[in-house]
């Protein structure tokens, strides 16, 4: 699971580095949360096939998922992207979707977004509730994948615990930076509470610094936010499951780039 591609440094690494990783560690499958593709802000259809073609199986999003408004057509004939799932019931999209791996494993990927200091949404955790009512693991699906989108880790943490047990792994996503908590719950679900960027982390959260630190030392003028562009660092997590429970049995963050130690989880 890839945390939040921002602009070309972001789209640039994934395209570079993917490929290499899922033959590497032979990976089954790949969701990347694409929401900040598009220069920061949104994502197009385009990058969702570039996306595939480098070896994502589903795009998440978040906030920004129709910041680029011709993704709203696009979700209309791809599956594979998503936003969150407790948006208001009339928009464009869906929520989840069921796929499958090569070897025929049904994995349910799933995007809900938190509400501290985010938008006015429905409640995440009733969200949930009421579709692990319809899909549980192991009797109608193999694994489930979890992308929360949200600001605050008290929200995020206490989601994790709420699903602990219920779903494969809950994954943060929308803060921008790796959190050192990558760990399985006591009832088996894999946790981090934010995955990180895929961008330029020489920038404050993938946006170029001079301009983000303009916004904090003067007033007037609003500096308008770029996405920062030099090399990128591919952020996120690689979860081993149990085939047995559809829980996990590892997970291990994943960073490859410029800015941050380079690990690799042992196979």
């Amino acid at each position: 699971m890839i945390g939040d591609v921002v602009g070309s440094a972001g789209r640039a690494v994934v395209n570079a580095e993917l490929p290499r990783l899922r033959e590497r560690l032979k990976v089954d499958f790949v969701v990347i949360n694409g929401e900040n593709a598009a220069h920061g802000f949104g994502i197009t259809g385009n990058m969702c096939e570039t996306f595939y073609q480098s070896g994502a199986d589903c795009v998440t999003t978040g906030n920004h998922v129709f910041d680029q408004r011709e993704i709203i057509s696009h979700m209309d004939r791809d599956d594979k992207v998503i936003r969150p799932i407790n948006y208001l019931p009339d928009t464009p999209g869906k929520g989840f979707g069921i796929y499958k791996t090569a070897d025929d494993k049904r994995v349910l990927v799933v995007n809900v977004m938190c509400r501290l200091f985010m938008e006015l949404l429905d409640d995440p955790f009733q969200a949930m509730q009421t579709l692990l009512e319809r899909y549980k693991l192991k009797r109608d699906v193999d694994v489930i994948l979890v992308d929360l989108h949200g600001e605050a880790t008290s929200e995020k943490q206490s989601m994790g615990h709420f699903l602990d047990g219920r779903v494969t792994a809950v994954v943060g996503t929308h803060t921008h930076v790796p959190t050192a908590d990558t760990w399985v719950l006591p009832g088996g679900t894999a946790y981090q509470t934010d995955l990180g960027m895929t961008g330029d982390y020489d920038s404050v959260i993938g946006m170029r610094k001079e301009g983000a630190v303009s916004r904090f030392v003067t007033k007037g003028e609003r500096v308008r936010l770029e996405p920062a562009t030099e090399d990128g660092t591919l952020c996120g997590s690689y979860i081993i499951t149990d085939d047995k429970t559809g829980l996990a049995k590892s997970i291990q963050p994943l960073r490859i780039g410029a800015h941050l130690p380079k690990a690799m989880p042992k196979t």
